[in-house]
């Protein structure tokens, strides 16, 4: 699971039809606490996030699970909203 910033959205009116209802958002992923790592990621949405939210994101098999779907083409799903993130010195 990674950790990463919801900077915006994706909509696509031709797409394969098991894609159908799902909602697909841009991640940027969090590398450390400060900074985020190159490039963007798109992942379909299942906790209802929104632009600027934290998010954690599961990839593979278990984007699918996520979603109870075992044959949607995605390998990325937001499944939950960060409230707080907190990060310990050693």
């Amino acid at each position: 699971m990674e950790i990463g910033k919801v900077v915006g959205n994706v909509w696509a009116t031709r797409k394969d039809e098991k894609l159908c209802g799902l909602k697909f958002l841009v991640v940027k992923l969090l590398k450390t606490k400060d900074t985020y790592k190159e490039g963007f990621l798109v992942a379909a949405d299942n906790a209802g996030a929104g632009n600027g939210d934290l998010v954690f994101i599961t990839k593979g098999s278990s984007a699918r699970a996520s979603i109870e779907k075992r044959d949607v083409p995605i390998d990325a799903t937001i499944v939950g909203i960060v409230d707080t993130l907190e990060f310990f010195d050693e």
